[in-house]
């Protein structure tokens, strides 16, 4: 059975991979390591490799495991959050990867009025339209974008994209390039640097990498199968 240090220097050698083919720096790619279902216990084990990015996705978890675990860490949020739970996530999280609404921005942007907070974010973008997921299409960003860059206490990091789960991870490609293109319009059309694009899970990294993520949200691959994988989770 492969152990958690292994499985993680395997995910790293094979971004590194990635990076190379497509001509970027080493290191250009965050790995956000999904610990979302996991102990804290099985979190440290990853956290003696010298890993300091995890991804959650339900505050109340995060509340539980923040804690029992180094201070050092830094936490991004990537799961759908509710109004009534911004004021507990703003403090523990790096980062804000699922801010899929114009009404959750202002909340956010509100609460870190309060808390004295800068939180950095992505806007979360459902190209495809699903219904079992959330997200800006792209026509409403478009039009709501003016409104997300008036808000002073958030810093819009760039965009994400959660594709629909396909075995063959070429199937996928065009999400991710749409993210891209989207992203390069914005910044052109505004005037803006939108640097991040968090894209690719444990089955579509690699090619999420080739086309511009900058950073890749990873869970089964380190630690393991769940024991219980629900729909529309972000990883």
């Amino acid at each position: 059975m492969t152990s958690i240090s292994e499985s993680y220097e395997l995910i790293k050698s094979r971004i590194r991979t990635a990076e190379e083919k497509s001509g970027r720096a080493a290191g250009s790619v965050e790995l956000i390591a999904v610990s979302k279902t996991w102990p804290a216990q099985v979190v440290s084990e990853l956290v003696e490799c010298g890993h300091r990015d995890f991804g959650e996705n339900r505050v109340q978890e995060l509340e539980l495991k923040h804690p029992d675990l180094p201070s050092s860490l830094r936490w991004h949020f990537i799961g759908h959050l509710q109004k009534n739970k911004v004021r507990k996530v703003l403090p523990f999280t790096e980062k804000i990867h699922s801010v899929d609404s114009l009404d959750i921005a202002k909340r956010i942007n509100s609460i870190a009025h309060e808390l004295g907070l800068f939180p950095k974010i992505y806007i979360q973008v459902n190209h495809a339209k699903e219904s079992t997921k959330f997200g800006f299409s792209a026509e409403e960003l478009s039009r709501s974008f003016d409104s997300l860059m008036r808000l002073d206490r958030i810093e819009i990091e760039g965009l994400m994209v959660i594709p629909p789960f396909d075995s063959d991870p070429e199937n996928v490609r065009p999400e991710f390039a749409a993210l891209r293109k989207l992203r390069d319009e914005l910044e052109q059309k505004h005037d803006i640097k939108l640097p991040g694009l968090s894209m690719g899970m444990s089955n579509d990294f690699h090619v999420a990498i080739e086309e511009g993520s900058t950073s890749v949200r990873i869970g089964s691959s380190i630690f393991g199968k769940r024991k219980v994988i629900k729909p529309n989770q972000n990883e």
